[in-house]
């Protein structure tokens, strides 16, 4: 049995050939876009399975799944190959116009796989687009421009979507051009005054993920998300969850949402959806989505890029992958492996981690600090491994690809162990 591949540096990381990118980089982007240091980042060359190979060589293990994206793993040799066999036939439709088969067949297997009866696709680019989509359906459905989302909350930054998004610092730039038709309440929290706030009457939906991701992995008490459920049956209210981050295995089952049996008025789906390329949909039921009526040839939502050849390949192939190779039950294996080795290292390492949570291979890790976190992040890609920071910034994010070998998972705690006793060395107990 040959080992799983692993992490392997040939230079300093940031190497030389990433930081002369970031020069370059520095001088033709915006310079609020991607943050440059010494120590940060890498430039990515290529990628397979769990690992990603920098500009000069170096090989890291990978446990962002590119912001949740590489569900299959990068570079799956069947997406690859149904991308390949696409880009041989038809690179671009007119998915509103003239569409291309593989937009009926993806369509299709999405109806097929979403908790929601006789269910009807809004096809987009990435999850902003899903949202905006999703709040669309909603008013035209309810006549109500209210939304209820919760404090935490990340839905994207386009505008309606922004609305939405709780986040002060993303939306405070903006608030002059905000609709501002979103009120936020705790999330996870009291269920009767969510109740007393839709019974005022201009709420039409609520907006909510089952796990928050980017807000720092945050996971619900059970039974709060059914009772949400049932408060919007009671008061005639749309239930929209986004599963932008969680969907498609990430928690151990194909949605979040069916750990409590809960069916969503409108779903919102993307990341892995797409195998490594930009897609997402909007999915609610057809008697739901007939409150947009027909097509006169103009659509009211549409995008050039609507339902694209390339991208719905690279779906099909995906979720033919995460089905047959039975993703979503590994990722609850899996993950409960991670998360008793990430407890393992709390209760060592008490002082600098405060706690430890998640569902599936969704697990967060919430350090003593935003500052010690942020410090933790450019040490790990020193040593080869990639992580991210989510919520106030003191949460590391464990989200790799559902494909991650027992090997990559015990590497990947070496390198923690290793990088704590050296804040622990310099840290007070």
């Amino acid at each position: 049995m040959t080992s799983a591949p692993l992490p392997r540096l040939l230079t300093e990381v940031p190497g030389p050939r990433s930081r002369e990118l970031a020069r370059r980089l520095r001088r033709v982007e915006s310079p609020h876009v991607t943050y440059l240091s010494s120590d940060f980042p890498i430039f990515w060359d290529r990628a397979e399975g769990c690992l990603v190979t920098d500009v000069d060589g170096n090989t890291f293990l990978d446990m962002t799944a590119a912001f949740g994206v590489a569900s299959v793993g990068h570079s799956h040799p069947h997406v690859v190959a149904a991308v390949q066999a696409q880009s041989q036939k038809l690179l671009h439709g007119m998915g509103d116009v003239h569409p291309s088969e593989v937009k009926v067949a993806l369509c299709e297997r999405i109806a097929e796989f979403v908790p929601i009866p006789d269910a009807q696709v809004i096809l987009g680019q990435n999850g902003g687009d899903a949202v905006e989509a999703a709040l669309k359906t909603a008013i035209l459905a309810t006549g109500k421009r209210g939304v209820l989302a919760f404090e935490g909350g990340y839905h994207g930054l386009t505008y309606g979507a922004l609305d939405a998004t709780a986040r002060a610092d993303f939306r405070a730039p903006f608030l002059p051009q905000l609709g501002r038709f979103t009120s936020h309440l705790p999330y996870g929290g009291d269920l009767l005054a969510i109740e007393a706030r839709l019974r005022r009457g201009d709420i039409g939906a609520v907006l909510a993920e089952p796990i928050q991701g980017r807000g720092g992995i945050v996971v619900p008490p059970p039974g709060w998300l059914a009772g949400l459920r049932e408060i919007c049956d009671r008061t005639g209210t749309l239930l929209i969850l986004d599963e932008i981050f969680t969907g498609w295995g990430r928690t151990g089952r194909w949605f979040a949402c069916q750990s409590e049996n809960v069916v969503p008025d409108i779903l919102c789906v993307g990341k892995a959806m797409g195998g490594g390329l930009p897609l997402s949909a909007c999915v609610a039921s057809r008697p739901l989505m007939a409150c947009w009526g027909e097509s006169r040839g103009e659509a009211l939502h549409t995008s050039t890029f609507l339902g694209n050849p390339l991208a719905c390949a690279a779906a099909l192939a995906a979720l033919a992958v995460l089905e047959g190779e039975r993703l979503p039950e590994r990722a609850e294996r899996i993950g409960a492996e991670l998360a008793e080795g990430l407890r393992r290292l709390q209760r060592s390492y008490p002082t600098l981690i405060r706690d430890v949570r998640g569902r599936g291979l969704m697990l967060g890790l919430e350090m003593a600090s935003p500052e010690l976190a942020l410090q933790f992040v450019p040490g790990a890609l020193a040593q080869g491994l990639i992580v991210l920071p989510a919520g106030d910034g003191r949460v590391l994010e464990f989200v790799p690809p559902l494909v991650v070998l027992p090997d990559q998972i015990a590497w990947c705690l070496a390198c923690l162990q290793k990088i704590f006793e050296k804040f622990f060395t310099h840290s007070p107990a």
